[in-house]
């Protein structure tokens, strides 16, 4: 393989020109997608990109609760569609594997009084990472998995609801998606990165539709901002790559088309 790779070099070349192109292309927007990304990494991708080209990608992307995360992977998944074959990506999400908490909710009474008596839902013990990365294991592996379905507003986890699929690319984003429990089977780690304020103004307006408001909404979102601070922010330091939240959907799908030609267009250069 290394004499192989010897005499690819040439196309590993041609693919590091080309997502250095985009990447230089986008820092100069008024709104870069891209605030930091690892040089390592780059040449890393292009070289498994050529040399081990049927490869699966665990990309896991993480961030604190409103930074763009969602947003981030539905509009990298449109781009993706577009050369799509049914086994080119699943989604994981790690909202859907909350632990269930409906029997704690009901004993509080609501919310408010829940939060009161210490319990979190921005902690990684609320969250079954065990499962979670038992299920992406199972994914790079080939394997069908079925993940849990959570309700936000019951506390409510219901086991084996959601059929996912093996895939060639496996996006999972959540908070705790960077967790030190599942980085050693991450092959692209990535870090949404949007300021306080936004977060703030988003989630406040998220809880909403949770039905979260009033005095229950500013405890949690004081918990949020708390645990954020120890075990989300300092994720981003280990992150290949760190994205702007702030983003709009339609720059991130053009951005992310770019990258996908940059990496499959191995003789030509890129028009950008």
């Amino acid at each position: 393989m290394e004499a192989d790779s010897y005499q690819k070099m040439p196309y590993i070349a041609k693919i590091l020109e080309n997502i250095r192109e985009v990447i230089k292309w986008d820092a100069a927007q008024k709104q870069p997608l891209i605030l930091k990304i690892n040089e390592a990494f780059i040449f890393k991708i292009a070289r498994q990109a050529l040399l081990y080209p049927d490869s699966v990608y665990l990309m896991s992307i993480a961030g604190e609760s409103a930074s763009g995360k969602t947003t981030l992977v539905t509009n990298t998944v449109k781009a993706c569609i577009k050369r799509n074959t049914e086994d080119y990506y699943t989604v994981i999400c790690c909202d859907d594997y909350y632990k269930d908490a409906s029997k704690q909710l009901k004993e509080a009474g609501n919310y408010e009084a829940l939060f009161a008596s210490g319990f979190s839902f921005d902690t990684p013990d609320a969250v079954d990472l065990e499962l979670m990365k038992e299920h992406l294991i199972s994914l790079k592996e080939g394997k069908t998995v079925y993940a849990p379905k959570y309700d936000f507003i019951t506390c409510e986890s219901v086991k084996n609801s959601i059929e996912k699929k093996p895939a060639r690319i496996i996006l999972n984003e959540g908070l705790y998606a960077l967790n030190e429990e599942l980085r050693d089977i991450v092959d692209v780690k990535i870090y949404v990165y949007t300021p306080f304020e936004i977060i703030k103004e988003r989630w406040f307006a998220r809880a909403a539709t949770r039905g979260k408001v009033g005095k229950a909404a500013t405890m949690q979102f004081h918990d949020v901002n708390q645990t954020a601070f120890r075990y989300i922010r300092p994720t981003m330091e280990i992150a290949d790559i760190v994205i702007n939240g702030l983003t709009t959907k339609e720059y991130i799908r053009e951005v992310s088309n770019m990258l996908i030609r940059a990496v499959t267009n191995r003789q030509n250069k890129i028009n950008i």
